[in-house]
């Protein structure tokens, strides 16, 4: 009989309840209690909704990040946290945000201290809290978070499967604080994991999935030598180990995962349906086969007849050493499709969110284990859902295809070089040395956030809300006039989200009401579904930009957002290659910004914040996607004259490995992320001879703690180390929206208050 589990559920709640009461609690507004009181019911409840699969997860909720509940676990404390003495999970949001709740106490630094890094999972949009390590790292096991949630779900008749980091993958993504090398401390990590199994065993648990994704990327010999190390030093656990990999095909490491010595193998059949066979024939007669048969990265319909075409020999090949489950965690994709009343309705009849797909994936079992007829039913209505879908005229549009096949590597071309482009930017601009700027996005307020609710639920109308907006704007102009910012943001007040927003004024798209999915922390993204042929029906920003504009004298970027970025923070249709969504979109975005230079604009923002994380995992696929992605930013925008300038922005992303195709962008000037790395990440400016402006971030906006001039000024001359001061803006890390005015404010203050001293130590006090 073929055997069902679940790799992860979303744990953010259906209503983002677990947001929150995260929230709430960070505010001083609800005790600790009352958000682990959250944790658990929300724990119940996914458990509950999984309710049939055979084995459920138990470890994958979290507060905040799993990578950062595997440090906790582990006892791999960053040194600057070690002496808190206060609750744990104080301490536990300490690293993941820069300090503890306002009420706790006991901390010999009560002023806060640095967050953790945080950079995306693997090709995810979610991202996590980087391990640290040191050559004299420790480890220690507190393993109470896991056996407590364990017993709370056997109390409750779960079959639980725990879910941890695997050693190799948890060393393998954080990173070294000093000269010393990670792997170095497998010897030092393995006794704590063979412990946490130990205390796992005890439990009564049969099954552990260990999750070890690095094996879908290109490892070194010496990384493929921990996992031999690891697994031998691991098979003596009482409890059977399923290692799990997912995102991509195995390719040359399928023999290194065929032969270790762990009960059952997970394979990612989405993405590598090519290797079962294989890896069946080298896989030991004895192990188990979990094959991820559903998507769980995005939300269509699975072809039930398709999978079970392919998946019905397979089953009677392995007989019960067959598990099926969805390819990865669930975390990735909203939780119930049930709950979108006002999605149309054809639509909806494509979509499967988190319970549907663990509904697709029973449907699966049964058809399996006692025949199609089973469950003709289920059958019928999922082949009628995919018929409509390849048929629906709403997918495809002549004209927009006519355009994209009339592309040119004229589209991409700027007139002239940057060299002189700046000096016709900068006679008109005219601004000082380290001009200062923020990303785009000012505070959210409760009031932008009541009137936005207001106008979709039809109780004010759209003059009113655009009135209301407006205000919100000339609050924005005013604070940056106060401020003294050399180049002003609108605050994109009537901004939802920087890729729904737009999405919502594209053709091609439609969207959810509740189909939340979790970035970081308790940062919650709807992602638009991106389900046909994309076109711009009119000009999207142009009116906002230029009320803004109005009331200043300040120069006024445009802000868009990109099209690899839009491509990559949606649920994007998977009926055509991603490539020609890409272009599409480039051609739409390119249309905005030639009209917002019609109106004046003199410098335009394109943010491409999720560029990298849209490259495969293997570096020998890297380049045809940063071709076809570099090639679809420019078609957007390099239309424009020399005299505008185009700015981008890239947020919490390991770039240096992909400097040379930034530099292919050819923007104006790029803003990054660097305040939560100190700069780190501005290392492969030594060596690599990047032309144009940039930005680097100095102050990190995902934490509350506010960056004062000293701190500012030493990142910025850590950067002007490697940059020329000519070249270097003085910027935030990203947008504010996150942020509260009152911490926003003496923030600016300080950072525009570093820049004059920069300028003055140099001599140029323009």
């Amino acid at each position: 009989m073929v055997r069902t589990h679940n790799l992860g559920f979303p744990r953010i709640g259906a209503d983002r309840e677990l947001k929150f009461a995260q929230e709430a609690y960070w505010k001083g507004q609800s005790s600790r209690d009352q958000l682990k009181a959250v944790g658990a019911d929300l724990r119940r409840l996914n458990w509950n909704a999984q309710h049939g699969i055979d084995f459920i997860p138990v470890g994958d909720f979290s507060f905040y990040d799993q990578m950062l509940d595997m440090s906790f676990t582990l006892g791999n404390l960053p040194e600057r946290v070690r002496g808190y003495h206060g609750d744990v999970l104080d301490n536990y949001f300490r690293v993941a945000r820069g300090r503890s709740a306002p009420a706790a106490t006991g901390s010999d630094n009560p002023d806060g201290v640095a967050a953790g890094e945080m950079t995306k999972w693997f090709d995810t949009n979610y991202h996590y809290i980087v391990p640290e390590f040191r050559g004299d790292t420790t480890f220690a096991l507190d393993a109470s978070r896991l056996i407590e949630q364990i017993r709370e779900a056997k109390a409750l008749g779960v079959n639980v499967k725990p879910v941890i980091i695997g050693p190799v993958t948890y060393l393998a993504l954080g990173k070294e604080k000093d000269d010393s090398d990670r792997l170095s401390l497998l010897p030092k990590l393995l006794p704590v994991y063979q412990q946490l199994l130990e205390a796992i065993g005890c439990e009564g648990v049969e099954w552990v999935q260990i999750d070890e994704s690095i094996l879908v990327t290109e490892l070194e010999p010496a990384w493929k030598q921990a996992f031999e190390t690891a697994y031998q030093s691991l098979s003596s656990s009482r409890t059977k180990l399923l290692l799990t990999t997912y995102f991509g095909p195995l390719l040359e490491n399928l023999p290194l995962v065929a032969g270790l010595p762990v009960a059952g193998v997970h394979l990612d059949a989405v993405n590598a349906r090519d290797e079962v066979q294989v890896l069946i024939e080298q896989l030991p007669a004895d192990r188990v086969l979990s094959l991820g048969v559903i998507n769980g990265r995005n939300i269509w319909k699975a072809d039930l007849h398709a999978i079970l075409d392919w998946l019905e020999p397979v089953a009677k090949q392995l007989g019960d050493r067959l598990w099926i489950a969805p390819s990865c965690s669930l975390l990735h994709v909203p939780v119930d499709l049930d709950s979108e009343q006002k999605l149309d309705g054809e639509i909806k009849s494509w979509l499967a969110f988190a319970k549907q797909k663990l509904e697709e994936l029973r449907t699966l079992k049964s058809a399996l284990n006692d025949g199609r007829d089973a469950v003709r039913a289920q059958l019928d209505a999922n082949r009628t859902a995919i018929q409509s879908r390849r048929q629906s005229p709403r997918v495809n549009n002549p004209t927009v295809k006519a355009a994209v096949a009339g592309i040119t590597g004229q589209l991409g071309q700027r007139k002239s070089s940057f060299t002189q482009r700046a000096a016709k930017q900068a006679e008109i601009l005219k601004l000082p040395r380290y001009p200062t700027t923020t990303i785009g996005s000012f505070p959210q307020t409760s009031e932008i956030r009541r009137a936005r609710s207001q106008f979709k639920a039809g109780t004010i109308d759209e003059a009113t809300y655009r009135v209301a907006m407006q205000n919100e704007i000339a609050r924005c102009v005013r604070e940056q006039e106060a401020l003294g910012l050399d180049v002003f943001v609108h605050g994109e007040a009537e901004r939802n989200d920087m890729v729904e927003y737009f999405g919502e004024q594209l053709d091609g798209y439609a969207f959810s009401t509740l189909g939340w999915v979790q970035s970081y922390g308790s940062r919650c993204v709807k992602p638009p579904i991106l389900f046909g042929d994309i076109s711009r029906p009119k000009a999207m920003t142009v009116k906002w930009i230029k009320y803004a504009q109005s009331l200043t004298k300040k120069p006024m970027k445009g802000m868009l957002t990109g099209p690899v970025t839009i491509l990559n923070w949606s649920f994007v249709r998977d009926d055509q290659p991603r490539s020609v969504s890409c272009q599409q979109l480039a051609l739409a975005i390119r249309e905005e910004v030639l009209d917002l230079e019609q109106a004046g604009v003199q410098i335009i923002q394109i943010d491409e914040a999720a560029l990298r994380e849209g490259l495969p995992l293997r570096r020998s696929q890297w380049q045809e996607y940063l071709t076809w992605a570099v090639d679809s930013y420019r078609i957007c925008a390099n239309g424009v004259a020399d005299e505008t300038q185009i700015h981008t922005h890239m947020c919490y992303s390991e770039f240096n490995d992909i400097i040379e195709a930034i530099a292919q962008m050819d923007a104006d000037a790029i803003t990054i992320e660097t305040s939560r790395s100190d700069m780190e990440l501005l290392e492969v400016f030594e060596t690599f001879n990047y032309p144009n402006q940039i930005g680097p971030g100095v102050y990190d906006i995902h934490s509350p703690n506010i960056p004062s001039e000293e701190q500012i000024i030493a990142l910025m001359k850590k950067a002007a180390k490697r940059i020329p001061p000519e070249r270097l803006w003085v910027n935030p890390d990203c947008g504010l929206k996150t942020r509260q005015w009152e911490e926003v404010i003496p923030a600016l203050t300080n950072m525009v208050s570093a820049a004059r001293k920069l300028r003055v130590a140099d001599g140029n006090n323009a």
